[in-house]
């Protein structure tokens, strides 16, 4: 169903990935691809955080332990893509070593939550919930985009904010 959360979540996994390569090659422009992850990956984990997390905890089988270590994974994240934009050089050996660190902090979080939060998702909520959710994460998300949520100042706000998440 085209407004799954599951799907919808899964498919902007895969985009981080093929931002993740594109990214790693040299010859891109790397400045674009980097404002384009920064806004997918602020809007996608605010949608997530504010949507679809507090309503899987409601459901038995979603480990309420696992969504809470999804926003702890966020955070992380934020705190890598910060790292990663304020590298203005992106030909360094500064920047390739924070892009490392990002895509390490991400594929783990897209891993664990795909094998665990969401396998869940799929197995304990009903697809009319899950299409009413899907709905509401690409409508927060959305709103997040077209608010610029991927500008440098407002991920230094969101990594300070969410700094006291990371054990």
């Amino acid at each position: 169903m085209a407004t799954d959360v599951v799907e919808l979540i899964l498919a902007d996994h895969r985009r981080f990935e093929e931002l993740f390569r594109e990214l790693r090659d040299r010859s891109s422009d790397r400045s674009a691809l980097l404002v384009d992850l920064a806004a997918l990956l602020v809007a996608h984990a605010e949608a997530e955080e504010s949507e679809v997390y507090p309503a899987l905890k409601r459901y038995r089988g979603v480990e309420d332990e696992e969504v809470d270590h999804g926003a702890e994974e966020h955070a992380e994240g934020h705190q890598a893509l910060l790292a990663l934009m304020e590298v203005s050089d992106t030909g360094s050996e500064e920047w390739e070593s924070a892009l490392e660190e990002l895509v390490e902090a991400l594929n783990h979080h897209v891993d664990e939550e795909e094998r665990t939060i969401l396998n869940a998702a799929r197995e304990q909520v009903p697809d009319d919930r899950r299409a009413e959710l899907g709905r509401l994460f690409q409508e927060v998300r959305q709103d997040r985009l077209d608010d610029d949520c991927g500008d440098l100042e407002y991920v230094r706000k969101i990594a300070k904010a969410t700094a006291d998440r990371i054990d």
